[in-house]
């Protein structure tokens, strides 16, 4: 135990408790869906999504308690700013522009952000994001979701 804590500096200790709480927010997620209803109906989503929660919790602890305790190098934050504008941009136009065109438009700039200049790679990418996350939603959700292109249901 002792060999463990040693292990636990700074940084590795803020690490642990970001993934001790979202491990706590997925299982009270997972217990309040349960409680709602524990059809299969209404956990066919929930159960794997929080299982995959906890394993990438897991996995994350077990490959950070291997790694040295070097504190990475952070990204200043003005080059986090612009992401943080696009995604409010992103969310307040989803309204109008649609959850289709909004993601594609949204992929595409984060992608141009973050240095893509290849155009077919950038469109391509960010199309068939759109395509697949709208078609999903669309169909998973019981509410009809906002899209400008896209059939609302599938």
């Amino acid at each position: 135990m002792s060999k463990l804590l040693s292990k636990l500096k700074g940084r590795s200790i803020a690490d642990l408790c970001i993934l001790l709480t979202l491990a706590g927010f997925s299982l009270f997620y997972l217990q309040d869906a349960w409680r709602a209803s524990s059809h299969i109906y209404n956990l066919i989503l929930v159960a794997p999504l929080c299982l995959i929660v906890f394993g990438l919790c897991l996995l994350e602890f077990t490959l950070s308690l291997r790694r040295d305790a070097a504190a990475p190098e952070l990204e200043p934050l003005s080059g986090a700013l612009p992401v943080v504008g696009l995604f409010a941009a992103y969310v307040l136009t989803l309204e109008w522009l649609g959850f289709d065109v909004g993601t594609a438009l949204f992929v595409g700039s984060f992608l141009w952000l973050h240095g893509e200049r290849r155009l077919p790679w950038l469109l391509g990418y960010a199309l068939a994001f759109a395509l697949a996350a709208g078609m999903f939603f669309s169909a998973m959700l019981p509410y009809p979701m906002p899209m400008l292109i896209l059939p609302t249901e599938y």
